[in-house]
Order: structure tokens, then C-alpha cells, then sequence
């Protein structure tokens, strides 16, 4: 396996009066077809790393290495083309649009890309929706729907690209565990069945112990 994302000594400080480490030095690797969890106590820096790792945010020493290629050189328009073809994000709460379908949702991304003409679009979200068991609600709004389903159109909409590479903070924190194992089975089949790359951070000790390896964060470090 080749490594998908790669760190050295990647660092990210907060220059206030008093400058806070959100993140220091973190050295690693992250292969094709990997499901990691990031654990670690709250204000641990686990979101903060995955925001990095997902060109959210700037590091403010260090190197991020995604798909071979260097990610400090890349101006804000490279970031974003970068984030909509290879990074597909679930957070902990859905950040669906409110006004929009759930197939519409998901065809946000795709538009903003532009790779494919409308009716594509549409054909590929209804397909996404239906292989997560949304197949009956394509065409309801998020308030119509239950919270595990809101998320599994979250996870559609973070395909929409068909991105190598997932990024997940907290997938399954805000749902009840029937919802939280259906949505860890499917991040699962993303790795095992469809060869992406899934890194979530979690709190669930349990369900990090399932998957592939565990990057454990205490004070902003690998623990």
C-alpha cells in the first residue's frame, strides 16, 4: 500500500497574546485503503488534526503531504479544487442545507467540482442515496428525516466526488447506537468493499478498536 497522506513535525499554534499548540509535531502515514482512528481526550487535538489533514486549516510549522504532492505551495483555489476531488468530510452533525432534498444535498459538491453534466449529477446522488438505504427519501428535506438518516446523506454527499480519501469527526457522536453501528458499517464497507481511505476521529474506544489502527492524541501530540 501506498501512503495516501503523509506528515512530518506538522505543528499548528494559535497566535494569541498567550499562543495556544492546538497540534505539535505529528509524524505519520496514512495508506490507500486504511480505516484509523484518532482518539484522545477532549481539546486533545484531534480535530484540529484532522482539519489540517483536510487543508481546513494552515499548519503553522511542519509538512502535509496529500497524494504525493506537497500541500504548502497550493494557493486557497488549489486547496479547494484539491478538497472537492480527493477529501470527502462527515462531522459530527450533518450540516445538511435545510432547504435543500436530500438528493439535492448531495449534488452540492458535484456541482462545485463540475465534472459532470446536471442529469449525471442527479443519476449519481440517487444512486449514492439508494446504496445507504435512502432509496424511499431522495426527495425529502433533512427536517423530514431521522438523525441516522441525515447522516447516512452526509456520507453520500462526502462520495458525491468519489474522493480516495474520508475525513470523519465524530461520524456516530451525535446518534443513538443502532444509528452509530449502521454508520460505522458503512464507513467500514468504504474500506473493505470499496477501497477508500476512512480516518474518523471518535471517542468510541469500542468502535476505534475495530478498525485497522488507532492514532491516539494527548496535548496536541501522538500518545
Amino acid at each position: 500500500m501506498s501512503a495516501l497522506i503523509e506528515t512530518e513535525k506538522l505543528t499548528r499554534v494559535l497566535p494569541e497574546t498567550v499562543p495556544v499548540t492546538l497540534v505539535k509535531d505529528i509524524t505519520l502515514a496514512i495508506n490507500e485503503r486504511e480505516f484509523v482512528a484518532v482518539t484522545g481526550p477532549s481539546g486533545s487535538g484531534k480535530s484540529s488534526l484532522l482539519y489540517l489533514l483536510g487543508l481546513l486549516d494552515r499548519p503553522t510549522a511542519g509538512t502535509l503531504t496529500i497524494g504525493g504532492r506537497d500541500a504548502e505551495p497550493m494557493n486557497e483555489r488549489e486547496r479547494a479544487r484539491t478538497r472537492l476531488s480527493m477529501l470527502g468530510f462527515v462531522f459530527q452533525f450533518h450540516f445538511l442545507l435545510p432547504e435543500f432534498t436530500a438528493r439535492e444535498n448531495v449534488e452540492i459538491p458535484m456541482r462545485k467540482l463540475g465534472r459532470l453534466a446536471r442529469p449525471q449529477m442527479r443519476e449519481r446522488a440517487g444512486e449514492l442515496l439508494s446504496s445507504l438505504g435512502l432509496g424511499e427519501h431522495l426527495d425529502k428535506r433533512p427536517d423530514q428525516l431521522s438523525g441516522g438518516q441525515r447522516q447516512r446523506v452526509a456520507v453520500a454527499r462526502s462520495l458525491a466526488n468519489d474522493p480516495p480519501l474520508i475525513l470523519a469527526d465524530e461520524p456516530t457522536g451525535s446518534l443513538d447506537s443502532k444509528s452509530s453501528e449502521q454508520v460505522f458499517a458503512i464507513l467500514e464497507n468504504l474500506v473493505r468493499e470499496g477501497g477508500k481511505t476512512v480516518v474518523a476521529v471518535t471517542h468510541d474506544l469500542d468502535m476505534a478498536a475495530r478498525m485497522d489502527r488507532r492514532i491516539h492524541i494527548v496535548d496536541g501530540k501522538i500518545g
